[in-house]
């Protein structure tokens, strides 16, 4: 067994903060917790407070602990469990290596690194097949070479990391939100011609698996968004990103009321023959990452990859053009 997988252990989750809601007060800890769309079950959140993961004014909570108005926890979850992410001979369409970065354009439906449910299958034994990513094995034993990611549903260009000097200089550029990076979508509704967002950035305090940028606090998130085409009950656009906050394309146009087509967690339902086509052509939120532009980390030459829209998001722009029958 080698190092790396000896020491195989997911990365410390953030913690995550909760506020006692009115129709919470009185109710036990542990109900609260699974009710909060944390992925919990009564008896995995009664886990994870007796593991002294839940804690109230600086201190071990309680299962049995009655809620209070105001009050607020702070839950630590559980890292993923051990994964050897063993290497795996997985298609993967290059657009750009040298010793120290690869470009490449990941396909919808594959997961970015290892998590619970993921431990194969992923882009990350995909690299390890190539062997892409030996230099940073032995002390990121999780997602080597990983410095962002996409949506597993979400199609497009992505950088590696192959060496420790790229890592750092491609996260410093992530951080202060210098790379080029522009979506393309399609949205329902009718879309203003240009416009911009920006708001906070927070994890939704009901559904923990959504975020929401319409809590006064919370991260800085802008998108620029410009209409390509006007579609029937849609819009094909083109997202820019100021900052790369997760789910930030998708959490804005929601909350605008220009949900992505398809999209099973900020969507919304319809009965438009077309749209209900569309969907069932592309089957996943309609969300690529059509160009990324950067400067190499190590010889500092600016690069600049673009890859167009795959067969199934070209198949559901398609059946929304005006001039279709």
């Amino acid at each position: 067994m080698t190092r790396a997988q000896q020491q195989n252990v997911g990365p410390e989750p953030p913690p995550i903060e909760l506020e006692v809601l009115p129709e919470e007060v009185g109710e036990r800890l542990d109900i609260v917790l699974s009710r909060r769309g944390l992925g919990l079950s009564r008896a995995a959140a009664q886990q994870l407070i007796a593991a002294e993961r839940v804690s109230l004014g600086g201190r071990p909570a309680r299962a049995s602990l009655r809620m209070r108005a105001g009050e607020r926890l702070i839950v630590r979850p559980l890292p993923p469990p051990p994964s050897a992410a063993e290497p795996e001979d997985l298609p993967v369409e290059v657009l750009h290596e040298d010793p120290h970065v690869l470009v490449l354009v990941k396909a919808a439906g594959m997961v970015v690194h290892p998590a619970p449910g993921h431990g194969s299958g992923t882009l990350v034994n995909a690299l390890r097949f190539r062997q892409s990513v030996r230099e940073l094995e032995e002390e990121e034993t999780e997602r080597p070479g990983i410095v962002h990611r996409l949506d597993k549903e979400t199609s497009g260009v992505m950088v590696v990391a192959k060496t420790v000097a790229a890592r750092a200089g491609l996260i410093e550029q992530f951080q202060a939100h210098s790379m080029e990076r522009a979506y393309r979508a399609i949205a329902l509704g009718t879309l203003p011609a240009v416009q911009t967002f920006e708001t906070t950035h927070a994890r939704h305090p009901v559904d923990r698996k959504r975020f929401t940028g319409k809590l006064a606090r919370g991260k800085r998130a802008v998108t620029h968004v410009r209409v390509l085409e006007q579609l029937e009950g849609a819009a094909y656009v083109e997202c820019r990103l100021e900052t790369g906050r997760t789910h930030q394309i998708r959490m804005h146009l929601s909350e605008a009321g220009y949900p992505l087509l398809a999209d099973k967690l900020y969507g919304r339902s319809t009965r438009d023959p077309r749209l209900l086509a569309a969907t069932e052509a592309i089957g996943r939120q309609a969300l690529h990452a059509q160009l990324l532009g950067f400067e190499h980390p190590c010889t500092r030459e600016h690069m600049r990859f673009e890859a167009p829209p795959p067969a199934d998001f070209l198949a559901a722009l398609a059946l929304l053009a005006r001039h279709a029958k």
